[in-house]
């Protein structure tokens, strides 16, 4: 599963399937190259995963985020500059409800950053879709976010929260000093609105119903109530270096008693994933000599019960470019493919 597909548009007809060569080096900006990984993960004796039923159009709306990361495997940050334009933009809604897709789901660096983010949202939920924002919660006091949270609230956006650590300082160590103090503020305004909450709070607009305009800075379509619709608030760990998450259980419960004694606050799910070796992270391991023995833990912890719940078996990736792939982590192996052709 490495094959991007084509243009975006072409998600409307019959996909393609485009190859071409690999590149040497991965450019993140002018004059900085990082150490290409791309190569050692190639050969590889892992099962072939299938694909299964396409539900879900994951969508990166740019590489612009206000933190920057060690392990994000998008290399995004304040200085990034790349956006989705307005034409593929608009042209969501539009492959939402000719391929009858039930999720989309927002991804970035910061999804939020994308001025159309509020109209894209808008305009799924009109079409009965579900949207889910990969927030860094963050983003949520940032300047010129003002009513980010509500608006999320109002139109019933699952909200999938970065929060490495329920600890200040392993948080603060990996993201930068004062990134938890935001973090927990962020958490505790979701909950303040309903997110996370025993019970569920509940969403005031309803899927399908109709949008007040449909102006780029849309900020919310009014009151629909919707008996029994969830506002869910899941978190995601992520190791902070070379090494794998606990058993996602356990840790579960420990994120849930700590967050709660040290900050009342409550989320629904804890989700752990392991970080992969490209890109910064990928780079920044081969520079320390420490890149094949990851790839071996990786190997050796292998579970192949696991394959069935592969998140990337039931969507579409595509990137601010409207390039289409089979994996967000393939898309961001994107770069790698210069003069290849492969945007179709």
């Amino acid at each position: 599963m490495r094959r991007p597909v084509a243009r975006f548009k072409a998600t409307i007809g019959p996909p393609i399937w485009p190859t071409g060569p690999v590149a040497a080096t991965i450019v993140t900006k002018p004059g900085t190259a990082m150490l290409d990984t791309l190569s050692l993960l190639t050969p590889t004796d892992f099962p072939a995963l299938k694909r299964s039923r396409l539900t879900t159009l994951q969508v990166n709306l740019g590489y612009r985020c206000n933190q920057s990361c060690l392990h994000c495997h998008v290399n995004a940050g304040p200085n990034r500059t790349e956006m989705m334009d307005e034409a593929n933009i608009e042209l969501i809604p539009r492959v939402l409800a000719a391929r009858g897709l039930s999720t989309l789901d927002l991804t970035g660096g910061a999804p939020e950053l994308h001025p159309r983010f509020r109209w894209l949202v808008d305009a799924a939920r009109a079409l009965g879709v579900k949207v889910i924002d990969r927030c860094n919660l963050t983003i949520l006091s940032e300047p010129g976010q003002d009513g980010l949270a509500d608006f999320l609230a109002v139109n019933g956006v699952e909200v999938v929260a970065s929060l490495p650590c329920y600890l200040e300082e392993n948080v603060d160590a990996q993201r930068g000093k004062g990134v938890y103090d935001r973090s927990i503020a962020g958490l505790k305004r979701l909950n303040a609105l309903g997110y996370g909450q025993p019970g569920g709070g509940l969403s005031s607009r309803s899927p399908g119903s109709p949008r007040n305009d449909l102006a780029p800075s849309g900020g919310g379509s009014g009151d629909f109530p919707e008996p029994g619709a969830r506002l869910t608030l899941n978190l995601v760990y992520n190791p902070g270096g070379d090494h794998l998450p606990p058993a996602q259980a356990g840790l579960e419960a420990a994120y849930k008693k700590e967050l709660l004694d040290r900050h009342g606050i409550v989320f629904n799910r804890l989700l752990t994933i392991a970080n992969m070796p490209i890109l910064r992270f990928g780079s920044t391991l081969l520079s320390r000599g420490r890149f094949h023995d990851y790839l071996a833990l990786l190997k050796i912890s292998h579970n192949p019960d696991n394959l069935a719940g592969v998140m990337c078996r039931e969507l579409v990736s595509v990137d601010w470019r409207g390039r289409l792939y089979d994996c967000d982590f393939n898309q961001m192996l994107g770069p790698a493919r210069a003069g290849s052709g492969n945007s179709g």
